[in-house]
């Protein structure tokens, strides 16, 4: 098989603005400084770990746009020549899908020649199921930076954007009001995305109570049936479990 030349493109699932909030501020940055100047080579490998949706790919794009990284992912460890690299920075997305002896190689080239390499995973590389003992070794060794599911401020602006798709826009109470009641997850976002699209009404409170309804998590929507209709809905509280549990 042939070398795979390099620079490697980024995906279009990258683009778009990184929203700096409480659930990625100390894994920004930490990034922002990485790598420092440091010709003994300590600490020439990180690893950006969170769950799907948090928006790992876009701060580890940002971050390699920033140093001048090359990009590749999984699979694509394998066709990367290290003397093409150069001394470069190297992003690897979904790093635990590359196999262990390119990986294996790329983390002493990095901790050996200068570089930089930042693994973007879900579990930690310590998780990571490989058969190399000396690569075991090096993962549990690798500094992890976390970024945690998303919080209200990065769901609401995803929200704002699966709307703006589909070129709608919905007030910040209504945004709010959502975003206290569907999962934390980019899949919940688009899913009520497009059920307020398909309702095709006014923006308000009402129209987002009814998207609501039927959602898979059928504690949401059982809740949603039971929430007045009237202009004090607002200030009604929270009968899901989680708040009942936190009543007492």
């Amino acid at each position: 098989m042939s070398q795979l030349k390099l620079p490697l493109p980024l995906e279009p699932a990258v683009e778009g603005p990184f929203i700096l909030s409480d659930c990625n501020r100390t894994a920004a940055t930490a990034l922002a400084a990485w790598p420092a100047s440091d010709p003994r080579g300590d600490e020439r490998v990180l690893a950006l770990a969170g769950p799907a949706g948090a928006g790992k790919s876009r701060l580890a794009a940002a971050w390699a746009e920033r140093v001048g990284a090359v990009a590749a992912h999984g699979a694509e460890a394998a066709l990367i020549d290290p003397l093409e690299l150069e001394g470069r920075p190297l992003l690897i997305d979904r790093a635990a899908e590359a196999d262990d002896e390119s990986l294996f190689h790329l983390i002493n080239l990095a901790q050996s020649g200068g570089g930089a390499l930042l693994l973007v995973c879900r579990a930690e590389p310590r998780k990571w199921e490989v058969a190399l003992p000396d690569l075991r070794s090096r993962l549990d060794a690798v500094r992890v930076l976390r970024i945690e599911a998303p919080d209200d401020e990065i769901l609401a602006a995803m929200l704002r954007a699966r709307l703006a798709e589909r070129h709608m826009a919905f007030p910040d109470e209504v945004i709010s009001y959502l975003v206290r009641r569907i999962s934390r997850s980019p899949e919940a976002a688009e899913e009520i995305a497009a059920r307020l699209d398909a309702l095709d009404r006014p923006p308000t409170r009402a129209a987002a109570r009814e998207a609501l309804r039927g959602l898979a998590d059928p504690e949401v929507a059982a809740w949603s049936s039971r929430e007045p209709a009237g202009p004090d809905a607002a200030s009604e509280s929270c009968d899901r479990t989680c708040c009942r549990a936190a009543k007492g």
